[in-house]
């Protein structure tokens, strides 16, 4: 009777039990991974394009208008006031239509 629970498991379970760890990487790859990374280089080549007067939405939130550029920084115009910034924290462009005379006589 000993020797039935030294005998081992089926031999092809461990390929499946492979196969289903590697489908669930592949998909967590192509559902979560890939597109980050797409968008942390379009993020990365925006803030190497920046120019003076683009309306831009920092990553806290913060609207304005890019007043100075160097380096590694940017001078936001804001209606606060002059704000600087990291490069790396500017996160999107903001439509320049959004922002128009004809926009803000709308309201």
């Amino acid at each position: 009777m000993a020797y039935i629970f030294l005998q081992g498991g089926d031999p092809s379970g461990g390929w499946s039990t492979l196969m289903l760890f590697g489908g669930m990487f592949l998909i967590m790859y192509f559902l979560m991974i890939r597109p980050n990374l797409r968008k942390q280089k379009q993020e990365k080549k925006y803030q190497e394009e920046l120019k003076r007067g683009d309306w831009v939405v920092t990553s806290s939130g913060i609207h304005g208008k890019v007043f100075e550029l160097s380096n590694d920084t940017v001078v936001l115009e804001t209606g606060a006031g002059k704000i600087k910034f990291e490069r790396a924290a500017i996160s999107k462009e903001l439509s320049s239509a959004r922002y128009s005379a004809g926009a803000e006589k709308k309201d």
